[in-house]
């Protein structure tokens, strides 16, 4: 009888499609990964929204991958300081950025010098979530909805004083985007952070801030600040009873927060694959969906490409509203 078992490779060939493989981009890293824990960087301090996504997601996608995803803090220069630590990581799929709309949208119109480049320093693995923001004014401001709001700032020029974390911050953009759609004078007084906006809010020194969900609902169901709406294009389900400033006759007005995740640029594209899949089925879980809800957090997902775009429209977004409000490079 005939032996017609295949007959084992020569060693040179077998020696030379192992070569072959290793020289296809990437292959081999892709193969291998995750050897070991990956690194997420939340640029901000931890407790706040950014640090608190980063973490509903990091326990769900350590299933999905096979490695502990350890999140580490790396706060400084309004969310710059991290993005610029992992822009300048190994692009081997071990680091990776939780991306925000502060450090990739807004601050490359206010720093000139920033360590990195957005659209050529990362690479896009996909979109994680969106977020309102709620237009909550004190007892200073005897107001009711939106409309009551710009009918007092037109008749009192500059009188109606607005609070944010800073010049640049979300907070600060988001009332300067009201102010030009609607023509009103507003007066814009800078704090450190949001928590001192929020206080001196409470205290009566302002009359309005532009605030997380979590920061303001308990002082909304004291009652000690009354929310007009919210800065989507939807109700928000923690507040159904707010409408939105688009409903409120401003039908262009919609501002969110947002964030994704990006890793360094050149990191393979089978690693980014494989990170697109897991956290897109991290955010499918029950508990994620929840934690986030409670912080007044929509899961998005999407394809490397779908986050690319969106980064570069937002990129784009904000660098018109800081030239038609003057924002100064610091």
């Amino acid at each position: 009888m005939t032996d017609r078992r295949p007959s084992a490779p020569h060693p040179r060939a077998a020696l030379w499609l192992f070569a072959a493989a290793l020289s296809v981009p990437g292959l081999a890293v892709a193969q291998a990964w995750p050897a070991k824990p990956l690194r997420w960087i939340a640029p901000y301090p931890p407790g706040g929204s950014s640090d608190l996504v980063a973490r509903a997601v990091s326990v769900r996608l350590t299933e999905q991958v096979g490695q502990a995803v350890v999140v580490d803090n790396r706060p400084g220069v309004g969310g710059s300081l991290g993005s610029e630590i992992a822009a300048r990581s190994a692009p081997d799929g071990y680091t990776l950025l939780l991306a925000n709309i502060a450090p990739l949208a807004i601050n490359p119109h206010i720093y000139p010098k920033l360590g990195y480049d957005v659209m050529r320093d990362f690479a896009q693995v996909t979109l994680l979530a969106t977020g309102t923001n709620v237009l909550v004014v004190g007892p200073s401001l005897q107001v009711k909805s939106v409309q009551e709001l710009i009918a007092l700032a037109r008749a009192k020029p500059g009188i109606v004083k607005y609070g944010s974390g800073g010049s640049g911050t979300p907070a600060h953009l988001t009332a300067e985007y009201l102010r030009l759609l609607t023509g009103i004078d507003l007066l814009h007084v800078p704090y450190k952070g949001t928590g001192q906006s929020i206080n001196d809010l409470l205290a009566g020194q302002i009359d309005m801030v532009f605030a997380s969900p979590p920061i303001v609902s308990a002082h909304m169901r004291s009652g000690r600040l009354r929310g007009l709406a919210v800065t989507s294009l939807k109700r928000t389900p923690q507040s159904p009873e707010l409408p939105t400033v688009a409903e409120s006759g401003i039908p262009e007005f919609q501002m969110v927060s947002w964030w994704g995740v990006v890793v360094p640029a050149r990191t393979p594209d089978a690693v980014i694959a494989r990170l697109n899949a897991g956290l897109r089925r991290s955010l499918e879980f029950p508990d994620v969906v929840e934690r986030l809800a409670a912080l007044g957090i929509d899961p998005q997902s999407g394809t490397p490409a779908e986050m690319r775009r969106f980064m570069a429209d937002e990129l784009a977004r904000y660098g018109k509203l800081a030239r038609q409000i003057g924002l100064k490079s610091e």
